[in-house]
């Protein structure tokens, strides 16, 4: 996010605007937590991950009143379009913004799931994607020597998107994802099978929305008699240098949202579709369907 943030900075600079950054998101707009940002505000942020300006929920704008509020605050400030760097409920917060109030939003795709509309991946998700991948390398390398199945959890919690990648890039045996009925009895028979051919070690990787990787490896060991660790990532997908893919991709969307403001077009998402920029009706950004989730599955257990 920081390397979007740096690149509407500089961009809307170049532009002629002035650029304000809101602290904490919508928490910290109703609260008016609003500082001014300018070419030094944003230097050397590229290489971090997370982002300056913090990340916060917030109850009261999920309310009528509370986006009523938002909306007289950022007015009162002199603030004349609002730039959203988020997932679905921030997209769905700034389409309400502009549907129900007309207030100028534009979105940009700040999340790791990669499950927004209008754009093939989002800000964020090389970065957990080869994070987790890391991860599993290390991982990989005592499954091997202890001659262990390892069950690792990955974020996800309504989407398999980070999960079936890090799986398909990991050499991983098995995939368990959201929205997808999974055979554990398959798997233990196959595991079994395996073990008897001689293969020692089996990474399987779990979206945190699938399932407990604590209760999958019990559900292993009672089904096979074999020990089985698990390994929760967490938040540490979350964080870390940005990819090079992530930066450039942010840099582009944040002047690319620009561009939307200085031609008066609002109430849009912007994305890249096929390398090129794309921009949608930020109403219909949300809960993008990944489409090819199960033959990426299917390959997964093609290859194991």
């Amino acid at each position: 996010m920081n390397a979007a943030i740096r690149g509407c900075v500089r961009a809307g600079l170049k532009a002629g605007f002035e650029i304000d950054g809101i602290m904490r998101g919508y928490a910290g707009l109703l609260k008016e937590e609003i500082i001014p940002l300018n070419h030094r505000s944003v230097s050397n942020i590229i290489s971090h991950g997370g982002t300056i300006l913090k990340t916060a929920r917030s109850k009261e704008f999920a309310t009528p009143s509370g986006k009523e509020a938002a909306v007289k605050i950022l007015l009162k400030h002199n603030i004349d379009a609002l730039i959203v760097i988020g997932g679905d409920g921030s997209y769905r917060g700034a389409a309400e913004l502009w549907q129900k109030f007309d207030y100028p939003v534009i979105g940009l795709p700040g999340t790791i799931d990669n499950d927004l509309n209008g754009t093939d991946q989002t800000i964020g998700c090389h970065t957990a994607v080869n994070t987790a991948l890391d991860a599993i390398d290390k991982i990989r390398d005592t499954a091997h020597s202890m001659e262990r199945v390892f069950i690792v959890e990955v974020m996800g919690n309504k989407s398999g998107y980070i999960a079936v990648e890090v799986a398909l890039g990991a050499g991983a045996e098995d995939v368990i994802v959201p929205g997808r009925k999974f055979d554990y009895e398959r798997m233990c028979r196959d595991i079994k099978e395996g073990n008897k051919k001689g293969k020692i070690s089996w990474i399987i990787v779990v979206a945190e929305g699938a399932g407990h990787a604590h209760e999958i490896a019990n559900t292993i060991t009672t089904m096979t008699g074999l020990e089985t660790r698990f390994v929760v990532l967490g938040h540490i997908q979350r964080g870390g240098t940005p990819t090079g893919q992530d930066r450039i991709m942010a840099t582009r969307l944040g002047a690319a949202a620009i561009d939307l403001i200085q031609q008066g077009m609002f109430g849009k998402a912007v994305g890249v579709l096929q390398d090129e920029i794309n921009v949608i009706d930020i109403k219909d950004a949300t809960h993008k369907e990944f489409r090819h989730l199960d033959d990426f599955c299917h390959l997964i257990k093609l290859l194991t």
